[in-house]
């Protein structure tokens, strides 16, 4: 490692003025089709921001994205990952779209390839996380340019060697509040591994922007930030500072739970609740594996906001009593892969139709934009 560097189911906003109107379609995770879906061609609906005078419903930003997995704003552009072709795109409020880099080195297949991405807290890096033929791997490019024209510079690797396999590779990774970067990895397979204080899988791991292991973290020389997780892949600060971890369960429950530092979520001891007595941490709630495949999160206000794939829904969990949530769009639009905060402070969520698991419509994968006044809350 460079430091200063379940069965298979699966940052803030600011101004980005995009638009146009959506309804997607999707199916369930578990039961993989013969493959990921040819893509449209990418394209980009450029209006004016929604009016404010009343609640809009769904509208496309973008669509025709090919397994999109991740999407970060920086200045006015945004950029996405799509995972099995390990390219970056840039799209800008005036309605283009780009590539910007194809990720070198990048073993797809299964549910590894090109997955989370991040910006450094000053916007002068973005951070991606992938899978290469020796595991999972943190890379920080330098971003130059601007809106329209992003560039990265050369890829410096952060961490690499994390447990890598066809399945549960984690990937999410995000800033907190502490300007530490956040890792989730996956079980990658072996579930044992995420006991084992010694392997970095199964894990949420906390650097330094450059790699290096911070000197308060629980273990000293340790990056291992909390363990005993089968596959997080959602990760997110309210405003107190808590942060939060949507995860994969096997065959019983999936789950949200509160992360603290050098904690243990229990697993493969026990899956959900039912471990306090043990010393695992229970999730604050859990949902029936065919309701959720909880992937990524964000904390918008004083609510988080979950999306669910094999659940085909966006979940609304107030900050103040995580143990209850409501549901938007349920079975309306598909399989959802990730949800940020976009711009005007609509809720953005990424679809997952064309990796070989749904039921692509016309002009999928796509990134749609929702009011909140719209949403449960």
């Amino acid at each position: 490692m460079n430091t200063t560097t379940r069965s298979t189911r699966g940052m803030r906003g600011r101004a980005i003025r995009a638009a146009a109107m959506l309804a997607v379609a999707c199916g369930a995770l578990a039961g993989c089709a013969a493959g990921p879906v040819a893509p449209s061609t990418p394209s980009v609906a450029a209006t004016s921001p929604r009016s404010s005078d009343a609640p809009s419903g769904p509208r496309d930003v973008v669509t025709g994205l090919a397994a999109p997995w991740s999407v970060v704003l920086v200045g006015d552009s945004a950029l996405v990952s799509e995972r099995d072709a390990a390219r970056i795109l840039e799209f800008t409020p005036g309605g283009d779209i780009r590539e910007v880099a194809a990720v070198e080195g990048v073993v797809t297949g299964g549910e590894g390839g090109l997955l989370g991405l991040a910006v450094s807290p000053d916007e002068s890096a973005l951070y991606a996380y992938s899978t290469a033929a020796d595991g999972n791997r943190v890379e920080r490019y330098a971003l130059e340019g601007g809106s329209g024209a992003l560039s990265l510079g050369v890829p410096e690797t952060i961490v690499d060697g994390l447990p890598r396999a066809g399945i549960h590779n984690g990937g999410r990774i995000a800033f907190g509040p502490d300007d530490a970067l956040y890792i989730a990895t996956g079980d990658a397979g072996v579930p044992g591994s995420a006991q084992d204080p010694d392997s970095l899988a199964g894990k949420i791991l906390r650097l330094e922007a450059d790699g290096a292991i911070p000197a308060d973290n629980p273990v000293a020389g340790s990056p291992v930030y909390s363990l005993g997780h089968r596959n997080v892949q959602g990760i997110g600060w309210s405003d107190d500072g808590r942060m939060f971890a949507s995860e994969f369960g096997q065959d019983a429950v999936d789950e949200l739970n509160v992360i603290e530092p050098g904690a243990n979520y229990g697993w493969p001891e026990v899956e959900g609740s039912g471990g306090a007595d043990r010393g695992f941490v229970d999730p604050v709630q859990e949902w029936a594996t065919d309701a959720a495949s909880p992937s990524g999160l964000a904390v918008i206000g004083d609510t988080i906001y979950i999306a669910n794939l094999r659940g085909r829904v966006l979940r609304a969990v107030p900050v103040d009593d995580p143990s209850t949530a409501k549901e938007y769009l349920s079975g309306e639009v598909g399989r959802l892969r990730a949800v940020l905060e976009g711009s005007d402070g609509e809720v953005w969520v990424v679809t997952n139709n064309t990796d070989g698991r749904g039921d692509p419509a016309p002009g999928d994968d796509r990134v749609i934009a929702i009011d909140p006044a719209t949403i449960p809350s």
